[in-house]
């Protein structure tokens, strides 16, 4: 069944932009489906700083359809474009893949070993696997299939017919004002700096280079393939175009009339696009807001072929918490389908959903994506029980579902740092993981680890691809003699009361009560004492203790939180260890 809209009452951006896209849409197209508008281009990995430019228009399109219109999310797959330079890390290219710079995106080969036809498949699959996962429902466009196949053919005879009006509007840019605006936003990490650059398109000769003047298309070469070509000569009349390839020397003439082998200059054929598509909202990276940028020159060039430019809104870097372990083989920065081997939809769709497009946010790869889920399960908590804000139901609500339905979620989801401990200790061991997570809580023991999937399984993917190998936790085979030995009398006295109250407190909030409260119970309180009825010093007591349980359970002085591991290490063996 359709998901209904959100309340009227809901304030976040996404309902605030379907309201001003709506209402343009109307103006520009009465009675014709919303357009909203993506644009990617599979020169390399896809990151995750990508993926806003996607996430931004499916909100605000999924909002409308949830209000019951019609709305088309296009996605133009930006293949046609030349391969600029071979990245760096990716398994199964090497340095023989610098040949084909300047060939188009689909007929360049796919790195050693895929499955796909052409450099441009080969990545773009990975995108499209994980925005099924994310949920989002879009329109691809090939713009390889569309400029080979004539679809663009009047557009281009078009721009070269008023290729003067055109290198107009690009002179003004030519020559970089000084003093001029600059990004409104910085880089601050590596991730985000190679997020920037994209695929190197908006850096693009516009066409100004050729000595016959000026022309917005570029054949690629009929011998060598790549786009290293000038046009010497053009005649509106017959549209014979000449070139010649500075790269192999080859020259020849066609009819553009009836030549399909070539693309319009970026800075035109963006805005031609959403002039043929009648795009009424796209959004643009931060680093548009230059003078010269693509998106302000399409502003002025869009009305040479009788269309406007789309609202839209640019949107801020995209930053990465933490890498320990990301595998090379994906170029470096992480993809979306990195990020989904350690999350789930729903809570990378929530990153996006919660924060305004002009607002920066950082996606975690390291401890700190144990805190993301911890306040991701509260606001589910707040949402169930009516106590979270407007804005914050709203994005939760763009987290969980789409206006098709409910995203696929796990049955039972418990904390994520419990289940990723609980793989940590457990290294893979299915039969070990269900015995630690059925004690959790006794009452309701997990049938089958299917309850707690997939969670379960990115937490496991997390501990395995993301956490060093000397931070993995590894139970002590036999007890420290020595350190058991070499204990002061209140040490022996807290673990003697911690063994004692094992078999009564097994279980995780009953051991989450015995650890905090051993310390209190020594300094003469009360087990249930709280913070404000305890002086300071009981803190350090507590940090302490739990220091020398993880010495002599795992050998260092920190590790998974102390309930799981004791559950995890099993009461039989957590006596041994401890001397009894």
């Amino acid at each position: 069944m359709p998901i209904v809209a959100l309340s009227t009452e809901t304030t976040d951006w996404v309902s605030r932009f379907a309201d001003e896209v709506i209402e343009e849409s109307e103006r520009r197209a009465p009675g014709k489906p919303v357009v909203v508008a993506s644009g990617l281009s599979p020169s390399g990995p896809i990151h995750l700083g990508n993926l806003r430019e996607v996430m931004t228009p499916h909100l605000v399109a999924d909002e409308i359809r949830r209000r019951g219109l019609e709305v088309r999310h296009l996605i133009s797959w930006d293949d046609y474009d030349r391969y600029r330079k071979v990245p760096a890390g990716v398994t199964g290219v090497d340095e023989s893949w610098g040949e084909h710079i300047g060939k188009p995106l689909t007929s360049v080969p796919a790195p050693a070993g895929s499955p796909h036809a052409n450099w441009a498949e080969h990545f773009k699959a990975a995108m499209v696997e994980a925005l099924g996962e994310l949920g989002v429902e879009f329109d691809g466009i090939s713009q390889t299939e569309q400029y080979t196949s004539g679809v663009y053919r009047e557009q281009i005879l078009h721009a070269m017919r008023h290729r003067g009006d055109i290198d107009a509007v690009l002179a003004q840019y030519r020559t970089k004002p000084k003093g001029g605006k600059k990004p409104q936003q910085k880089p601050v990490d590596e991730a985000e700096i190679e997020a920037t650059e994209g695929s190197g398109a908006a850096n693009e000769d516009d066409g100004s280079s050729g000595s016959a003047g000026y022309f917005p298309y570029k054949p690629y070469c009929g011998n060598c393939e790549k786009d290293l070509t000038t046009v010497t000569s053009y005649d509106d009349n017959t549209t014979e175009l000449t070139y010649a390839c500075t790269n192999c020397g080859f020259s020849e003439t066609v009819r553009l009339n009836e030549f399909n082998r070539g693309k319009l200059v970026w800075k035109v054929d963006w805005p031609m696009r959403w002039a043929f598509e009648g795009v009424v909202f796209e959004p643009s990276g931060v680093d548009h807001s230059s003078p010269g940028s693509s998106f302000q020159v399409g502003g002025q060039i869009v009305g040479i072929f009788g269309g406007k430019q789309p609202i839209g809104p640019m949107y801020a870097f995209v930053g990465i918490s933490g890498m320990a372990k990301m595998s090379s083989s994906r170029g470096g920065v992480p993809t979306p389908a990195d990020a989904l081997e350690i999350m789930e939809p729903q809570l990378l769709r929530w990153l996006y959903a919660r924060r305004r497009p002009n607002q920066s946010f950082k996606i975690a790869f390291d401890q700190e994506i144990q805190r993301l889920y911890d306040e991701w399960d509260k606001l589910g908590a707040k949402v169930a029980d009516g106590s979270a804000l407007p804005a914050d139901i709203a994005a939760h609500s763009r987290a969980v579902r789409t206006a098709a339905g409910e995203l696929p979620a796990t049955p039972r989801p418990m904390p994520y740092r419990t289940l990723a401990s609980v793989a940590d200790i457990t290294a893979g061991h299915a039969d070990q993981a269900l015995r630690i997570l059925s004690e959790l809580e006794p009452d309701k023991p997990l049938g089958s680890l299917d309850e707690v999937r997939p969670r379960y399984d990115k937490a496991e993917a997390w501990i395995n691809t993301q956490v060093p190998a000397d931070q993995r936790t590894i139970v002590r085979e036999e007890p420290d003699a020595e350190l058991l030995k070499s204990l002061d009398e209140p040490s022996q006295q807290s673990v003697r009361l911690l063994l004692d109250g094992l078999a009564e407190h097994w279980s995780l909030n009953g051991l989450t009560h015995l650890v905090y409260g051993v310390p209190k119970v020594q300094a003469g309180f009360s087990a249930d004492a709280t913070p404000k009825e305890l002086p300071p010093e009981i803190k350090t007591a507590q940090r302490t203790f739990f220091a020398l349980l993880y010495h002599l359970l795992v050998g260092r002085d920190t590790g998974p939180r102390l309930p799981t591991l004791l559950l995890a290490v099993g009461q039989e063996r957590v006596r041994r260890l401890l001397g009894e």
